[in-house]
């Protein structure tokens, strides 16, 4: 292989790795109450994260670049942008009391962890086993939404709990069914989010309406879905 053909595949893997670099900022941002960027930030490692595998599959890096893993580095990525930064935005931005939020925290990063470590997250069609560890968007749900504190700790006690449980959950850009229409409504679910965030995190109610919409979406499609 040559040096250009050997440094075009391992810059998938820089690829791969900028989603850590922005998941750092995002906590930079978050440490310092920026909860628009800090969504920003880690919006933009949600998109290399779409496309890295991709490119990587068609690069068929995995075989000629044995030496570096691409499927460790993309959950390594993976656990701080979807489980550890949005644990510590929902443990610290007040959305609940101290007592709460820090046993919050750790209940997020914990099963969130074990989840990574499961080698049947993924059914035989694509769709995600149990809930996928996606704290990122519930984070921004609970940012937009601000439901009060029994609902937000209801809601992250039993996402926890879901992340066990066996049901199918859409991958959007995996899965064969409804594909089509899974990706627009990405599209249109990034459209309403760059929204919120522009309108800081109050969209008003069409768009917040809209987001729970695409929600309902996403959970229907597997929750439909044959055993």
């Amino acid at each position: 292989m040559t040096v250009l053909a050997y440094a075009r595949v391992f810059a998938v893997h820089v690829l791969t790795a900028s989603g850590a670099a922005l998941a750092f900022l995002a906590l930079l941002a978050a440490v310092g109450g920026a909860w628009e960027l800090m969504f920003l930030s880690l919006g933009l490692a949600l998109i290399v994260d779409g496309v890295d595998g991709t490119i990587a599959r068609s690069l068929k890096a995995a075989e000629l670049l044995p030496r570096w893993s691409g499927e460790v580095l993309d959950l390594v990525v993976d656990f701080v942008t979807y489980v550890f930064v949005p644990a510590y935005a929902i443990a610290a931005s007040g959305l609940l009391p101290p007592i709460l939020a820090a046993g919050a925290g750790m209940l997020i990063v914990m099963t969130g962890a074990i989840y990574f470590a499961d080698r049947r997250m993924k059914t035989e069609d694509n769709y995600f086993r149990g809930f996928p560890t996606l704290w990122n968007v519930v984070a921004f749900y609970l940012f937009v939404l601000k439901p009060p504190i029994w609902a937000t700790a209801l809601v992250v006690a039993l996402l926890a709990l879901l992340t066990f449980v066996p049901f199918k959950f859409l991958h959007p850009f995996r899965v064969a069914r409804l594909r089509m229409v899974s990706i627009a409504a990405v599209v249109l679910w990034s459209a309403l989010a760059a929204i919120a965030l522009a309108r800081g995190l109050a969209p008003g109610p069409w768009v917040t309406g809209a987001l729970v919409a695409l929600a309902a979406y996403f959970l229907a499609v597997g929750l439909t879905e044959k055993r």
